[in-house]
């Protein structure tokens, strides 16, 4: 009842002209409080979104009544013009209907069903003796279709074992029992090399060839159980009547189908006829991996990718998602397996396992999907690094809570040992990536001793001091090497600037990597795998090096200078040549004369020789 009620709306919701509309206010006031499915539309009468609701006014007001944070939502709200809605009897009705409509309309805002692919079926033809193949092309003559694999390599591998079991026919021929009677059809090859029983001919009868069939279907739907159970009767059978040689093909069918099985086999066999579906998503676009559990094997796998229009939330599209594909594959498993909670009304059984087998088979679900999302960024980066810049911006500002994408980022870090020549390093990173010609080394001027706290306070004044006055363009973020000590300091320079709420500054600290903010006593903690928290530590990373790196380098010319300052007609670049063959002063000035003029030839070296021969 409810698809006829879809498809008649449709034909009359494409076509309607608007006139005389009346205004978004009157419209919402007289929708009803009933659960059903809304439709927005613009001035030209062109569709815009479709969406369900428990109760239609108040969902349908609460896009009027306040200002979204998401900017293409307050996009779609000043286009919509004409608001239409159909009631349905409960929820469910709702998320069937909705899912119809987007894909027959395919409204501009709504989520994007990403599936351009056509993959390959396993097709068991309606005909007499029938023909077991693959396809791409699914027709609708009573066959019987398993699928879709996500390739054909898996498909060649079933089609090989079914061919090591099971003598069917490849012709395509039209094997009536006319036909045959009438001996219009003579064997093949295939007949000849022991693959064909020769139905043509009637050599085989079609209720023989029928029931190797119904054991392939079996063996497709993921069970193996009955097939096995058939061969070792047969073997059983033929070993008792001295066939010996027949008896040993069946067995090796036998391992052929308990090799299969135990590579199928995931799970305890006791779970059957489960469908499990997860969800992996990020600023731009969500994967569903759906997978089909038969006797404890997997017989089917397939991830949905699904484009976000709005800042629609993974319960809405794995609500969405389950739909199309339960409505898409036929399923009629009477539970699933999900990561979250979701209704679908009484007749299927949501399970949200924590523990055991189940939660295995969810897991293993999340990372294909996963395993898809990085396949889908690796290809992204490579042939559009723009778009990948982008999506990595949209996550920083969504994961770290900010108002702005982090575009420029400058992040923080002091090195000293025992307060000795104490520097800071500051880099630069412009959209995610490492800007070298901005990075900046600060010598502490005004601070005596091992002091984190007073050196961070210094440099970050003298950044963002020399920036205003140059009139350079700030950082959207800053980013701290350290905990909430240092994060104060550094906010004390910022609020002497007149920067506080100008630039978001966040600390992040070295052991378990928190990320602190001013005036929140509670850290945030990012996944460890986050593309946010890889680019943070990046940017920690590359900081620390940069400031130990000219660290070394102060210490080696001040080491560097007490010697050359000392030692009369001997320059800088001399004294380097020495340190760098020698080492140090000490392994200098135990060096020969001889050894010195190797390096820097006989008269220099009679200089430093006779230099520390005095100081002697």
């Amino acid at each position: 009842m409810l698809v006829s009620c879809v498809f008649v709306f449709l034909e009359i919701s494409v076509n309607f002209v608007f006139m005389n509309t009346p205004s978004l206010e009157l419209q919402i006031q007289t929708l009803p409080d009933n659960p059903g499915v809304y439709q927005y539309y613009d001035k030209e009468g062109k569709i815009l979104y479709v969406g369900k609701a428990k109760n239609l006014k108040k969902r349908v007001s609460s896009y009027f009544n306040k200002q979204h944070d998401n900017a293409k939502t307050n996009v779609l709200v000043k286009k919509i013009v004409t608001i239409k809605h159909i009631v349905v009897s409960s929820e469910q009705d709702a998320l069937l209907l909705e899912n119809n409509l987007i894909k027959k309309l395919q409204p501009r805002y709504n989520v994007l069903l990403r599936d351009d692919k056509t993959y390959p079926w396993i097709c068991i033809k309606k005909e007499p003796f029938s023909r077991i193949f693959s396809t791409r092309r699914m027709i609708k003559d009573g066959s019987e279709y398993f699928g879709p694999y996500t390739n054909f390599k898996i498909v060649h591998t079933i089609l090989d074992l079914i061919k090591e079991l099971y003598p069917l026919r490849t012709c395509n021929y039209d094997l009536s029992e006319s036909n045959i009677k009438s001996h219009k059809f003579k064997v093949c090859l295939e007949y000849h090399i022991g693959n064909c029983k020769g139905p043509c001919e009637g050599l085989e009868t079609l209720e023989n060839y029928q029931q190797q069939v119904n054991a392939i279907r079996e063996i497709l739907k993921g069970n193996f159980k009955d097939s096995l159970r058939d061969f070792k009767k047969q073997m059983i059978e033929l070993a008792s009547e001295m066939k010996f040689e027949e008896a040993q093909r069946i067995k090796i069918k036998i391992n052929v189908l308990e090799n299969y099985q135990s590579r199928s086999t995931v799970l305890n066999p006791k779970i059957s006829n489960i469908d499990v579906f997860s969800i992996v998503s990020d600023e731009a676009v969500a994967y569903v991996n759906f997978l089909q559990i038969a006797h404890g094997a997997i017989i089917r796998s397939f991830t949905l990718e699904l484009k976000k229009k709005l800042d629609e939330t993974d319960e809405e599209l794995l609500e969405l998602a389950v739909v199309e594909l339960r409505e898409r594959f036929h399923l009629t498993s009477k539970e699933i397996i999900l990561p979250f909670a979701l209704d679908f009304g009484d007749t299927i059984k949501v399970t949200v396992p924590q523990l055991g087998d189940k939660k295995q088979i969810l897991d293993l679900s999340e990372r294909n999907a996963k395993y898809q999302r990085l396949e889908q960024l690796k290809q992204i980066q490579i042939v559009d690094p723009e778009r990948h810049t982008n999506r990595i911006m949209a996550q920083m500002k969504k994961d770290l809570r900010l108002s702005v994408e982090p575009r420029h980022i400058e992040c923080f870090d002091n090195s000293n040992i025992q307060g000795t020549n104490p520097v800071s390093a500051c880099v630069v990173f412009k959209d995610g990536k490492p800007s070298k010609k901005d990075y900046r080394h600060f010598n502490i001027k005004t601070v005596v001793g091992p002091d984190d706290f007073a050196s961070m306070e210094e440099v970050v004044y003298r950044r963002y001091k020399r920036l205003l006055d140059e009139e350079q363009p700030l950082p959207q973020l800053i980013i701290i090497d350290g905990g909430k000590g240092q994060l104060s300091s550094a906010l004390k320079s910022i609020d002497a600037l007149g920067l506080r709420g100008k630039i978001a500054i966040i600390g992040i600290a070295k052991r378990l990597e928190e990320l602190f903010y001013p005036g929140d006593s509670v850290p945030l903690y990012l996944d460890k795998k986050s593309e946010t928290l890889k680019v943070i530590q990046q940017l920690r990373n590359e900081a620390h090096r940069f400031g130990i790196t000219h660290h070394r380098d102060k210490r080696s010319k001040s080491a560097l200078n007490s010697s050359v300052e000392t030692i009369p007609g001997i320059g800088e670049k001399t004294m380097l040549t020495l340190i760098k063959h020698f080492k140090s002063v000490k392994r200098l000035k135990l060096a020969t004369e001889i050894e010195i003029s190797e390096v820097i030839g006989a008269s220099k070296a009679k200089k430093i020789s006779d230099f520390y021969q005095k100081e002697l």
